[in-house]
């Protein structure tokens, strides 16, 4: 894919989760190619893409940016629109919002990796905005922007040639709302370096953003009633309430580093995935360090955990089920080798190798077609 120009789009650059780590391979791939984004915190991603040359939104320029800059969603598709793509004969969008809604050249390539179809606006649209969680005012205010934001959302799938979905999960999700297939290739796990440690502590662990569609509260409820030592790391919106709700045995750690987040995963006994996840980086990290994972059964976990081999699943969102699948994983012993051989199946390695192998044909396909 010599001698072609090519851009990269992802929503917003505000922290490194899986979607980052996404756009660090894609950056790899295409060392020269500039990165397109809504919003960047500058010093929020590794140097690599520090270094590369960044084209934000006119987002980028408003106030309160830092705390505020999800209330700006209704904005979030005409800024996308309004980058000016017409030099680049390839597009490689990374989108679990808006990013797979740029407007390429009627000539040139677009595809899309995609982290989920907005969750807000599709299938986790009541977590975040059920009537019993918005005022008087945003009861009348929200519901018709969400509803042109999903309109927008439908009609802008039409602009990708091809979409590839992180997890069967997604694919199905692609499926039901654009009406498109996807290629499922799975996003990288850093197993070199999320390696197993040699201290174990008395602790388990959920590694999350304090979001409602992570049915945090659920897993509050049900440490609360076993009083196993629980530490959360990540930051959101529903930190006062969850605090508020947790009894002592539950430690809030924010956010961390890569190596304090390394030294929390090697000292769990194990990962607590209390909802339904696209696919879930995390579960994969725990993994890599020989963790197991303690999972509810659907979304993305069941492709990437084995059941009473990697980890355990519990069945139903109850507090319930969880502890049930909590008194079981206390009764099972787990081998740490085998536990990272299943992550490193996901490697930061196979995943380049997977996409740039897809990228390349797809590339090649439509040149010989255009020709």
């Amino acid at each position: 894919m010599e001698n072609i120009k090519v851009a990269l789009v992802h929503d917003w650059l505000t922290g490194q989760r899986g979607g980052e780590k996404v756009l660090e391979v894609f950056s790899e791939i295409f060392p020269d190619a500039p990165i397109y984004t809504l919003i960047h915190f500058p010093g929020s991603q590794i140097e690599d893409i520090e270094n590369k040359r960044i084209i934000t939104s006119f987002i980028q320029k408003f106030p309160f940016l830092k705390k505020k800059y999800r209330s700006y969603l209704p904005l979030y598709p005409l800024a996308i629109e309004m980058f000016d793509l017409q030099e680049y004969d390839m597009i490689v969008s990374s989108s679990h919002c808006v990013a797979k809604g740029v407007i390429p050249r009627p000539d040139a390539l677009h595809i899309s990796y995609i982290h989920s179809p907005m969750r807000y606006v599709w299938n986790h649209y009541f977590s975040y905005f059920s009537q019993d969680k918005l005022g008087i005012f945003s009861r009348f205010l929200i519901p018709p922007v969400i509803h042109k934001i999903r309109l927008w959302d439908s009609i802008s799938a039409d602009r990708v040639d091809h979409f590839v979905a992180n997890s069967k999960t997604v694919a199905k999700r692609i499926e039901k709302y654009y009406r498109r297939s996807a290629e499922v290739i799975h996003p990288p796990v850093d197993t070199q370096f999320f390696k197993p440690g040699d201290k174990q502590e008395n602790y388990f662990l959920i590694v999350s953003a304090l979001v409602p569609y992570k049915r945090l509260e659920l897993a509050i409820e049900a440490f609360n009633r076993s009083e196993d030592a629980l530490k959360i790391v990540g930051q959101g919106p529903d930190y006062k309430k969850l605090k508020k709700t947790a009894k002592a045995n539950i430690k809030f750690l924010g956010s961390l580093d890569q190596i304090g987040l390394l030294q929390v995963y090697r000292g769990a006994r194990a990962l607590i995935l209390p909802g339904e996840e696209d696919f879930g980086i995390n579960v994969l990290e725990s993994q890599a360090c020989g963790v197991p994972v303690i999972a509810y059964m659907r979304g993305g976990a069941t492709e990437t955990v084995i059941a009473e081999k990697t980890g355990v699943f519990f069945p139903e969102l109850k507090a319930s089920s969880l502890l049930a699948a909590l008194d079981k994983f206390k009764h099972l012993s787990f081998n740490k080798k085998l536990i990272r051989e299943n992550a490193l199946n996901f490697s930061r390695e196979k995943f380049k190798e997977s996409i740039s192998a897809y990228l390349r044909e797809k590339w090649m396909r439509f040149r010989e077609q255009d020709d």
